[in-house]
C-alpha cells in the first residue's frame, strides 16, 4: 500500500476546464496529489467530449493529479476505483443509496432506475510502458437545481432532502480515494473490482452499446477483472466491451420503432 497521500488543493473560482489547469500544473512539475477545484468551469467537459455544465457554485467540480508508477494499460481501472470512492464519499455525507453505471456514472436511486449524480473522466500521458501523470476529473451535481439538470440527473440535496455541504463532501471524497488509488498502486493496477461490481448498476438487464460502428444489445452479465463490460447477446454469445456508451433498454432504430 502507498503512504498516504499528501493533498495539496488549489482552489478556483471560475476556471476553463479543472482538467486543463491540472494539466498545466502537471506539465509544471506539481507532485501527485494535487487537486483542483473550481466553483465554475467554462468549458467542462465529461467522456466522449460531452459539455459538463453546471451553474457557480453548484456543483464539486475536481481534478486529482496522480503519478502512478503503473503499466500505462492499466489506467483505465482508475475510472473504476474512483467510482467507488466517489460512491462512499456521497454515503459518507447523506445522501444514496448509491449505484455505479458502467464505465464512469455514480447513479442515486436503483440498480435500475437511479439518475445521475456524478461522472467521472480519466486521462493522461504516458510514454513507452511508464505512466507520466494520469487526471481524475469528477463533478458531483451537489446542490444543482433541477431546471438545470439534463435529463436523467439528479442532484445530491434533492436525494438527501436537504443542503449537502461541499467542503465536507470533498474531505470525504479524497479520504476515500486515498485508500483505493493506494490498492490500484499497490497491486500495480490489477486491484480487486469486488466493491465496484456490488454497487453494480444495471445487471440481468437489457441494455444497449455501440462495439466499435456496430451497436449491439443483449443482457448486462457484468464486468471482467480488467474492467471491460460482458453482455450476452440475444444468440447467447458473450461480447466483452472495453469502451462505449451504455444505455438502458434495447436500442431505437432512427425512427424511433
Amino acid at each position: 500500500m502507498t503512504p498516504d497521500i499528501d493533498w495539496i488543493i488549489h482552489r478556483f473560482e471560475a476556471v476553463d476546464s479543472t482538467m486543463d489547469e491540472a494539466a498545466r500544473l502537471a506539465d509544471a512539475g506539481a507532485p501527485e496529489g494535487t487537486v483542483v477545484r473550481a466553483d465554475y468551469q467554462r468549458a467542462g467537459r465529461g467522456r466522449a467530449g460531452r459539455v459538463w455544465e453546471s451553474p457557480p457554485g453548484a456543483a464539486l467540480l475536481t481534478t486529482l493529479l496522480l503519478r502512478p508508477d503503473v503499466p500505462p494499460d492499466r489506467l483505465g481501472l482508475l475510472s473504476l476505483a474512483a467510482g467507488v470512492a466517489v460512491a462512499e464519499a456521497i454515503e459518507a455525507v447523506g445522501a444514496g443509496p448509491v449505484w455505479l453505471k458502467w464505465p464512469n456514472d455514480v447513479w442515486l436511486g436503483g440498480p435500475v432506475d437511479g439518475r445521475k449524480a456524478a461522472g467521472i473522466l480519466v486521462a493522461g500521458r504516458t510514454r513507452a510502458e511508464a505512466v507520466d501523470f494520469a487526471l481524475v476529473g469528477i463533478g458531483v451535481n451537489v446542490a444543482t437545481p433541477a431546471g438545470a439538470l439534463p435529463p436523467g440527473a439528479i442532484s445530491l440535496r434533492e436525494a438527501a432532502g436537504g443542503p449537502i455541504d461541499a467542503d465536507r463532501l470533498l474531505d470525504a471524497l479524497l479520504d476515500r480515494f486515498a485508500r483505493r488509488y493506494g490498492a490500484f498502486v499497490a497491486t500495480h493496477g490489477r486491484l480487486s473490482l469486488a466493491d465496484w461490481r456490488r454497487r453494480a448498476a444495471l445487471i440481468g438487464e437489457e441494455v444497449s452499446i455501440d462495439v466499435g460502428n456496430t451497436p449491439r444489445s443483449g443482457t448486462l452479465l457484468g464486468i471482467d477483472d480488467d474492467g471491460a463490460l460482458l453482455l450476452q447477446t440475444e444468440s447467447g454469445q458473450t461480447v466483452r466491451v472495453v469502451a462505449g456508451d451504455l444505455v438502458r433498454g434495447p436500442r431505437r432504430d432512427p425512427a424511433g420503432r
